[in-house]
Formats: C-alpha cells, structure tokens, sequence
C-alpha cells in the first residue's frame, strides 16, 4: 500500500510536491474509504487529482510510473543516459539533481526509500525499514568521477562480504541498487520486498489511450479473472451482456511479418518456435452475448461502444483490485465513461476492495457532489504557479473561510475559481488576421 510519494525538479514539478494517502482524523465513510494498514496508519483507498489541461496533474502520475521503470528495467552500460527532464522553465533547475521519495506497506513493514538523480547517475540512495523502529537497508553514495557506487548497509542487514561486492559491482552510476540486485544473485528480505511492491504491487499508468484488452482477456483465458464476475460487473453497470465469448484462430502469416516477430517479440520462446514451425500466428476475436427478451446475439469488441470496450476493460481492473493488494494510477478516468457508470466503478470499487488504492486524475467536476464518494483529504489539486511550477494540494488544506466542507458548497467553490486549478480563460471574441488561405 502506498503511503505517500515526493517528487522534485521532474518535468513541470520544480518544488517538491508530496501525495499522501495517509488519511486524516476524519471518520467520514470510514467504513469503505479507509484501510487500516497498522499501528496508527489509516491509509486512502481513492486520490482523485483535479486540475486544468497541462497543470501537471498527470506529471505527477508519470513520474511515478518513471520511478517505477528505472527501478525495474535497469539499463545495461554505465554511459547510457537517464531519459528523464528536470525543470526547464528557468536557468538553474536543469543542472540541479531530481529527488524522489515514496513511503509504502509491504508485508506489514513500513518501508522509506530516497533517491537523488541528474540524468547521467544516481547521485545518492537510500532505504529503510520500520519494524518497529525505524532502521537502514542501506545507503548508496556514488563517487561520480570515478563513475563508481559505494553501499553501506544498516546494522540490522545480513549481507556477506562476497554479496555485497557483487552487488556493488552490479550497481552501475546510472542504475539504483534495487535494480542492480535485480541482477544479482543472492537474497535479501528487504531488498526482495521493495522490489516486489514495485514489481506486483504497483501497476503501470493506465492512461486515455492504454487498451487491457489483451491483458485483461489473457487473464480471463488463464483463469486469473474470472469470466462470470466479468459479466455480472457489465450487468450490474446495465450492460445487458450475460456472456463473454474469447474465440481463437490461426491465421497465415508471410516471411516478412514472420522475421519482424523473430526481432521484436517479447513472447515465450514456446509460443515464438510454435509461430515459425507452423507459419501461422493465432488471432483471438472477443465477442459479447447480449440478451434481449428472449432472443441471445453476439456483438464483436470491435462493433460495441467505446464506453463499452473501456468498462469491460475496468471491469477485468476492478476484479483484480478487489482480489489483490494493487495501486494503480490512472490518467483521465472519465473518458468513455458515462457520469453515472464512472460513479458506480468508483463506489464498486470503494465498497468491494479491501487493500487496494487508486490514484486518478479527472475533469469530472460533478463527483465534488457527490457525497459517498468525497472525503476532503482525498481529492487533489494540481495548479501552475506564473513561473510556470506545478504545485499540488489537497481540498484538506483549505479552511472554512475558504469553503464549507458539504459537496454542493464545494462543487460551486470550485467551478467558480475559489480553490484553483481551473483555466483562466478569456473572451469568446476571436479576431483573425486579414488574408485568405
């Protein structure tokens, strides 16, 4: 479970900014909001982000997701660049170093882990572990001239002279220490844990234009997400769709297209000898049985709405949440999605997963009204400051000067301008320049 997360200097984020699922003393929908992670820790299961088109809302989520992959997907050679940009809208934050910080809950340990980077090496690193005090894994300190990383490991680690010098050697200017173990081959509890949140815990970022249908499909097919709660989500939503058909069949395919699979592939070396023996690739098609009276028809994905194909997806999403400890992070959450189908995902969502978080920007204003879903520590706002600065704040921090804290008083707040992160907007009075095409 994710407890809070920093980031400095990443894209339009110069000053750190912090989003927090710690919740506060409120016990507003207490009963499904909230998850009781430990000793003194209530954590959010929802973050709802608002803010204007390019405030910087979804950078917060993409840096996240960067974090993610440079731990995850180390690269190979010391002199490979770190694609990342820092700040660009003054004259000092280009050369100065990016800063992360993510708190989170794995396996009932409190884990803390620091990272400073310019987008040659990792400048310094660092990971702690709380049980029940607060104690280090280990520190990394990288001697950039000399391109060479050095780990001090906290007094509470078991780690052998012959790991520890593996793993430093591993651990290239360019690659954290969780990606250089990664490589290595020894265990380590905390190191194994913090990889694993990273790796099974938090998902990538879904945004307007990520398909799960594959993914979500695959998994249907391999018994991960089971085909029936599939359907009764899509009935529960008033799709009147009682069967998911997944319907497969080879099709031949040309030398051409048979060497670009060869070079681009990412699938099981099995699947890869099976396509070259045969010649033929196998195509899946899904079809929906829909229901009316009592007559059943079947409607290809390709033929339904796009707020259909994108439930069906959100379903196989919500499945998995409600099954499994996940944070997911999605981008514009509203798209395709009827006001009212997106207030059901999200209460389905609140009322059914246990351990689960979502981390969602959105324009939909209208949910400020709607009172099972707002809880004041849990929506967000991303707003640019006039040096063009992201900052990022919570419906919390306002007092009642500001806005009382019922839904209706809060919507019109914020349709009105009184908390930010709206458009500044000018006349409708367009004048164009004399001339013709």
């Amino acid at each position: 479970m994710l407890i809070n997360f920093s980031v400095e200097n990443f894209r339009s984020i110069r000053n750190k900014v912090t989003l927090s699922f710690e919740a506060s003393n409120s016990d507003d929908l207490e009963d499904y909001f909230i998850i009781n992670a430990g000793k003194d820790l209530r954590l959010l299961k929802l973050g709802l982000i608002y803010g204007a088109n390019a405030s910087g809302k979804t950078t917060l989520l993409n840096s996240l997701d960067f974090l993610q992959e440079l731990i995850l997907d180390p690269a190979d050679k010391k002199n490979e660049v770190i694609e990342f940009s820092p700040f660009l809208f003054d004259k000092e934050s280009k050369n100065k170093n990016t800063t992360f910080n993510i708190e989170f809950f794995q396996n009932n340990v409190k884990y803390i882990y620091n990272l400073e980077l310019n987008k040659n090496s990792i400048i310094s690193e660092e990971l702690f572990f709380h049980k029940p005090n607060k104690a280090l894994v280990f520190r990394r300190t990288t001697e950039v001239s000399k391109q060479l990383s050095k780990i001090e490991f906290g007094s509470k680690i078991k780690i052998n002279k012959s790991h520890k010098s593996t793993l430093e050697a591993n651990t290239l200017w360019n690659n954290t220490v969780l990606g250089g173990y990664i490589k290595t081959n020894f265990e380590s509890k905390e190191l194994q844990e913090t990889i694993d949140w990273f790796d099974n815990k938090l998902k990538p970022l879904i945004s307007s234009k990520t398909s799960l249908l594959g993914f979500i499909s695959s998994r249907i097919e391999n018994d991960k997400i089971s085909k029936n709660d599939i359907v009764e989500f899509l009935k529960k939503a008033d799709f009147n769709i009682s069967d998911v058909l997944i319907k497969s069949e080879e099709t031949e395919i040309d030398a051409d297209i048979l060497e670009f699979i060869n070079r681009k592939t990412l699938m099981s070396n099995d699947k890869l000898e099976k396509i070259k023996e045969t010649g033929k690739i196998e195509k899946k098609e899904i079809f929906f049985q829909h229901s009316l009276n009592d007559d059943k028809f079947l409607l290809s994905y390709d033929d339904e709405s796009e707020g259909t194909q994108r439930y069906y997806q959100f379903s196989g999403l919500l499945s998995l949440m409600i099954k499994n400890e996940l944070i997911v992070p999605i981008d514009e959450i509203e798209s395709s999605l009827h006001p009212d189908l997106l207030k059901h995902f999200l209460l389905s969502f609140l009322a059914n997963s246990k351990t689960s978080q979502l981390i969602a920007t959105t324009h939909h204003r209208e949910l400020l009204i709607e009172k099972d879903i707002l809880r004041s520590d849990a929506i967000w706002f991303a707003e640019k400051d006039d040096n063009g600065c992201t900052e990022l704040f919570s419906l919390d921090d306002f007092d009642s000067s500001v806005v009382r804290k019922d839904t209706g008083s809060i919507f019109n707040a914020y349709k009105t301008g009184k908390l930010g992160a709206v458009p500044s907007l000018s006349d409708y009075y367009i004048e164009l320049e004399n001339g013709s095409n």
